[in-house]
């Protein structure tokens, strides 16, 4: 008798060992699963997203630093100074004295240029009679073993008729005693008289090409991956590997996706090994390439499906041993734990087990609960966190429009001053201390759109100063909508894009049109200039900015953009429509309601 309630006891265990293996085991196989998955798709994505910004960050650092040179060979080309040294310099007829002051000037002038920028390392102004000038360490001696028609980036010079003419990573061949060369990332353009627009000379910025390469090594994509520049032919330009320099990508596969515009990031083969590549393209119209082993950045996968398999093993073998020894006391506990698992499972955080006892049971049980509250923090946390990585970036974005300004009005008073146009120099530093007034006044995020427009205002007189024409601003405002709050300068990167990519090419009078309605639920705001208007694929590329921002638009309409996303309703939008008679810009912004 006793013999068989032992046997059926151990049968009926078994039996509860069985249910309790069966239980533990689903939730926890789907939920390794579910995590398996979740997790795999989410360092996919984390990949994917880390990999554009690093390209992104590598694309901006090298914009930068292309940017400094056509700024600094911009500014060569355009100084009168420097234009009539080059014309007088073939005079037969000019006093010695004078010549030697002519190239005392020209050396001062170069040498000053590139002492302003850490990134220039020199600059050329040749010629193929008469004197040619350089800065630093140019030898004269040099460039006079060299016929000038016969080097290779002279006659693509010339067809570009005073544009500038990049060229890839090389070996200065006119510096330095000996054989003594630098590398360096040459820009060349053609001089010419502005009076009949003949060529006159050439120029030559050379960027440092030790520091160019520095910017790009300081960058890394996984462990082994790297960074290379190539040209519109996908032809590589700069390259740690300096053999590749102005050669042709030898993978085809690899060639195809970095000529193809359309694409941002991609996979190709090589070697018999799978590669990830990302790109962006730079402010020259070259297109920065990072390509990494693909198993370098999935490796984690792999750990994970081990700790997967492990961990699913190892609660099989604790349900089989919690089975034998608690099967009569944990049975109703666990199906109780396994439902609200199960709704955990289903994406419901809000449950709470109710589990009482004092065994390893009821230890599970509370931290569940503690597990569940954690993991709401921690959704909560990565929404304030998102939120505040947001703003930062729109701070980052601002704080470099702001130097940007600065830099070029300042500029522009210090070549005032130097030319003694006291004047206008005066009026411009006065347009520049009223509107670092309004602006300094200003504290937090928000400002109206009344104190908007009065900044815009100082900002307009600074910008007739510097390009020398007229702007007018006519204000349509309901007195309703001055108080409105919006982010500081949602509108001024909108109105500078108005001056200088719409007014300025015409070389007239620009008439800047802002007006502000009152809606039901919102404000609308619009910005109309008389501009030149946009070609049809580039207000493409902004009218596809509003949807998905991109640094393709430039920092100033990426704040716009990234703003009205920010900080307003999720239907709040910003519309471009643009023709040949001017570029309309309408923003429709709906404050956040209290949810």
């Amino acid at each position: 008798m006793m013999t068989n309630k032992n046997l059926i006891k151990n049968r009926f265990a078994t039996k509860v060992v069985f249910v309790i293996l069966i239980v533990s085991l689903i939730p926890t196989l789907f939920n390794n699963v579910f995590f398996y998955v979740s997790s795999s798709n989410i360092i996919k994505e984390n990949v994917r997203e880390t990999s554009l910004q690093i390209a992104r960050q590598a694309a901006d650092s090298l914009s930068y630093v292309l940017t400094t040179g056509s700024d600094v060979s911009d500014f060569i080309y355009s100084n009168e100074r420097l234009q009539t040294i080059v014309k007088q310099d073939l005079d037969a007829e000019l006093p010695v004295n004078e010549r030697q002051k002519n190239n005392e000037a020209m050396g001062s002038l170069l040498n000053e240029s590139i002492y302003s920028s850490s990134i220039v390392g020199m600059i050329y102004v040749l010629k193929e009679e008469g004197t040619s000038w350089g800065s630093g360490n140019f030898s004269s001696f040099k460039y006079s073993q060299y016929n000038l028609q016969e080097l290779d980036w002279l006659n693509e010079t010339i067809e570009l008729d005073g544009d500038l003419f990049w060229q890839g990573l090389q070996y200065d061949q006119f510096s330095g005693a000996g054989d003594h060369t630098e590398l360096v990332l040459p820009i060349s353009r053609v001089l010419k008289d502005f009076n009949n627009l003949e060529n006159i000379a050439y120029i030559q910025v050379f960027l440092d090409g030790n520091a160019v390469l520095e910017k790009i090594n300081q960058i890394t994509l996984g462990k082994t991956g790297r960074f290379f520049v190539v040209d519109q032919q996908g032809k590589i330009m700069i390259d740690t590997d300096f053999e590749k320099v102005n050669q042709l990508i030898s993978n085809q596969e690899l060639y195809h996706h970095t000529i193809n515009r359309n694409e941002i990031e991609f996979e190709f083969e090589k070697d018999g090994l799978k590669y990830y590549g990302v790109k962006q393209p730079i402010s020259n119209g070259w297109t920065i390439v990072g390509i990494v082993p693909i198993q370098e950045i999935t490796g984690q996968l792999l750990t994970i499906q081990t700790i997967v398999i492990l961990s699913s093993i190892g609660f099989g073998i604790l349900a089989i041993m919690i089975g034998i020894f608690f099967a009569n006391h944990v049975t109703n506990p666990i199906k109780v734990l396994t439902r609200q698992m199960k709704l955990v499972g289903e994406g419901n955080f809000n449950v709470r087990t109710s589990v009482q006892a004092s065994d390893e049971v009821g230890v599970m049980s509370r931290e569940f609960n503690r597990m569940l509250e954690k993991v709401e923090f921690l959704i909560d946390q990565v929404k304030i966190e998102q939120v505040q990585k947001k703003e930062a970036e729109l701070r980052a974005v601002k704080h470099r429009i702001n130097p940007h300004f600065l830099f070029n009005t300042l500029s522009t008073i210090r070549w005032l001053v130097k030319f003694k146009q006291v004047d206008r120099a005066n009026t411009a530093l006065s347009a520049l201390t009223r509107l670092l007034e309004a602006n300094m006044g200003k504290k937090g995020t928000f400002v109206t759109l009344q104190e908007e427009l009065n900044i815009i205002e100082k900002f307009i007189e600074i910008m007739q100063i510097r390009y020398e024409q007229t702007f007018h601003l006519q204000l349509d405002i309901d007195l309703e909508v001055n108080d409105f709050q919006i982010p500081q300068m949602l509108l001024q990167p909108i109105v500078e894009n108005a001056i200088f990519h719409g007014i300025v090419p015409t070389d007239r009078e620009g008439i800047i049109k802002i007006s502000g309605r009152k809606m039901d639920d919102g404000v609308e705001i619009v910005i109309h200039d008389n501009g030149r208007g946009m070609e049809k694929e580039r207000l493409s590329q902004v009218q596809q900015a509003a949807f998905t921002p991109n640094t393709s638009v430039g920092i100033g309409l990426l704040h716009v953009f990234e703003s009205v996303n920010l900080y307003f309703e999720s239907d709040s939008t910003v519309k471009v429509e643009s023709s040949t008679s001017g570029t309309i810009v309408e923003l429709i912004v709906k404050p956040k309601k209290l949810r």
